[in-house]
């Protein structure tokens, strides 16, 4: 997910997408955890994507 994207987004779309990212990576590293996964390259990009999101959104609270 492009940091364009993300901009425009609004707080709640945030909220959500963050909580569905952070579902999807917590699988993604048990998945890993029991047997390697093809493309381990998967972790650094969805937890980049968890990081950005949740960086815009506290961005967005302190504004």
């Amino acid at each position: 997910m492009k940091q364009s994207e993300i901009r425009e987004m609004s707080v709640e779309e945030l909220k959500e997408k963050l909580a569905e990212l952070q579902q999807q990576y917590g699988t993604l590293k048990m998945a890993h955890a029991v047997t390697p996964l093809e493309n381990p390259l998967q972790l650094r990009s969805a937890r980049k994507t968890v990081a950005r999101l949740a960086t815009e959104l506290t961005k967005r609270e302190n504004q």
